[in-house]
């Protein structure tokens, strides 16, 4: 029997799941799983919409919906010098973003480890940070926390806002502490949000399951052909 050989379509996909594995950290392995979902949400389109992620069920309840869904068509999130949104996204700007929410590799070096964690502040940032400026102002942390807290029903709007102005206070003391009493703190930059977070452990808290793709799984490592 002679051998098989791949037509010409499969051979062109496979090297083009291989240039994404490049871009991206995902094995091919995952990027075909990826592509399966991504077509599932796109009605077997070439690009996806806001509308498509917003019929997502488990996103239904999430309070802050509108700035997950936001983060997909923000351009900073590319890892390129751009800013701005896109209506639409393709395969490889989905597995972008996708990618923050990777864990490393475990045999990563800690410098590479480092810069993933910076990459995932960064897009955490991103999400709050709302008009591009650079700057976590009050109003746009006020807006997060009020989503957090009052769409839970626990509590009040009024008690919400109070314990955001209060938490923006606590960051002003601790990031300019010499601050005049009078003086205006315009918000966080990502100097003081990386400060914030300096504690927090990253790799197992930010994971993303609503496309049900569990990326707690999706460890980064040579990409598999």
């Amino acid at each position: 029997m002679g051998s098989w050989h791949a037509r010409p379509e499969q051979q062109q996909l496979q090297q083009h799941y291989e240039d994404l594995a490049h871009k991206s950290g995902f094995s091919t392995e995952q990027i075909k799983n990826l592509h399966k979902r991504f077509r599932q949400l796109s009605g077997n389109q070439e690009t996806i919409s806001r509308a498509n992620l917003d019929g997502i069920p488990a996103l239904a309840n999430n309070p802050i919906k509108k700035q997950i869904i936001d983060a997909f068509f923000d351009k900073r999130n590319q890892r390129q010098d751009q800013v701005g949104s896109w209506d639409q996204i393709d395969l490889e700007q989905f597995l972008m973003v996708m990618s923050h929410f990777r864990p490393p590799a475990h045999k990563s070096a800690e410098e590479e480890r480092q810069a993933a964690r910076k990459q995932k502040l960064r897009f955490l940032f991103n999400m709050h940070d709302t008009d591009g400026d650079g700057i976590i102002t009050l109003a746009e942390y006020r807006k997060v926390v009020e989503e957090l807290l009052s769409k839970s029903g626990a509590i009040g709007q009024q008690a919400a806002e109070a314990i955001a102005d209060a938490a923006m206070l606590e960051v002003a003391s601790t990031n300019a502490p010499h601050m005049e009493a009078d003086a205006f703190y315009e918000g966080i930059t990502f100097e003081h949000f990386q400060q914030i977070l300096k504690g927090l452990e990253m790799e197992s808290r930010m994971h993303i399951r609503f496309l049900d793709m569990d990326t707690t799984t999706m460890r980064c490592g040579k990409a598999t052909s």
